[in-house]
């Protein structure tokens, strides 16, 4: 989804997924040899060609996410982090023009902060001007997603001030905390990125819902009735309202383990009918998967959210191949990163901190 989102300006010299059914996927949809499926940390630099002018790595996010172990970056699967940066770090003067790093917000505060510190240090250690934004795909697509990204630039590239203003927007106030954590010397190399805002979102949750869907069937009567059967109070009046509206409603539905009045663990349904999804996940077990639940009147129907669905939340286009597995397409998806999302970060930072070097370039040639 970064080769997405990046679009057609850029070439993929080398991809990798430890996944083989995602490696599957990919190769569905870009045909071509980039990819090695296989563990990061059995590369060698001589499976890097060239020297790129961007490396893009979402290292998993399950032991930094709150829903996670918290094992953070000792953990075995966000601790690839180690494992992709070592690579970087063995391709000495061949090392990426920039680097981005994309994961859960739940990094910034991972281990009291530390986890942060140090990938901070790794990046001002190795040369990299460097800094934080977080951006929500509401902005883009109508699901709620907040992402932090990490973006780095080898120093020698970068101009001070290029591309630098603190906004409220992208800069919230769990990264300016994550920023203060950080060493003098490695403060020294922050960059507040500057992004302009985001433009109008013209889509939303109920947009995105497919009438006959090919990958789900619809819950028989007695499944939505056990479904609402699991709501509060709180949530039920959610639906009560729904069927006032006069209009279709289209609500999003996960599973959540609460305590009830009794202090005993329960499971919950809790929907949300503002036309955003709550945000995609990986499908460990149901609860993780999304239902939607239409209210129309009197009439309400249940189902699982789509492979398609789940796609066009994460910006892909009609034409993208995904796994006919349900599971595997909601993996797909749920550990993706939203193609407008990148497209937008491209566009207002990586691909102008490129220019001026081209511009150079050109004018040595000439």
């Amino acid at each position: 989804m970064a080769r997405a989102g990046l679009g057609p300006g850029w070439t993929c010299l080398r991809a990798n997924d430890f996944d083989p059914k995602k490696g599957a996927a990919y190769q569905a949809n870009w045909g071509d040899d980039a990819l090695i499926v296989g563990d990061v940390g059995r590369l060698t630099p001589s499976d890097l060609p060239g020297s790129a002018d961007l490396a893009w790595a979402s290292f998993p996010c399950q032991d930094l996410s709150l829903a996670g172990s918290g094992a953070g970056l000792k953990g075995g699967r966000s601790g690839t982090f180690w494992p992709f940066w070592k690579l970087i770090e063995s391709l000495g003067e061949r090392r990426p023009k920039m680097i981005v790093l994309e994961n859960v917000c739940g990094a910034l505060h991972s281990h009291g902060g530390r986890d942060f510190c140090a990938i901070s240090d790794a990046l001002a250690g190795a040369g990299y001007r460097f800094g934080g934004v977080v951006i929500d795909a509401v902005h883009f697509v109508p699901q709620s997603r907040p992402r932090l990204f990490v973006i780095a630039v080898r120093a020698e590239l970068y101009a001070e001030g290029t591309l630098a203003s603190q906004s409220d927007v992208w800069h919230p106030a769990m990264l300016r905390t994550a920023y203060e954590r950080l060493s003098p010397r490695t403060k020294a190399q922050w960059v507040w990125w500057k992004l302009p805002s985001s433009p109008l979102r013209n889509t939303s949750f109920s947009d995105v819902i497919e009438g006959d869907p090919r990958s789900v069937r619809w819950h028989t009567r007695a499944e939505t009735t056990r479904l609402l059967g699991m709501m509060s109070e709180v949530n039920r009046e959610k639906v009560r309202t729904a069927k006032q509206s006069g209009r279709r409603m289209v609500g999003g539905v996960y599973k959540r383990t609460r305590l009830d009045e009794l202090g005993n663990k329960v499971q919950r349904a809790e929907v949300r009918f503002d036309d955003i999804a709550g945000c995609l996940r990986t499908p460990v077990g149901g609860s993780s998967r999304q239902t939607i639940l239409i209210v129309d009147g009197d009439r309400i129907r249940s189902r699982l959210l789509s492979t398609r669905e789940a796609a066009r939340l994460m910006g892909l286009p009609e034409t993208y191949v995904l796994p006919e597995n349900y599971n595997e397409a909601y993996h797909l998806t749920g550990d993706g990163v939203v193609v407008p999302v990148v497209r937008f970060l491209a566009q207002n930072v990586l691909e102008p901190l490129l220019k001026p070097r081209n511009v150079e370039k050109r004018k040595k040639a000439a």
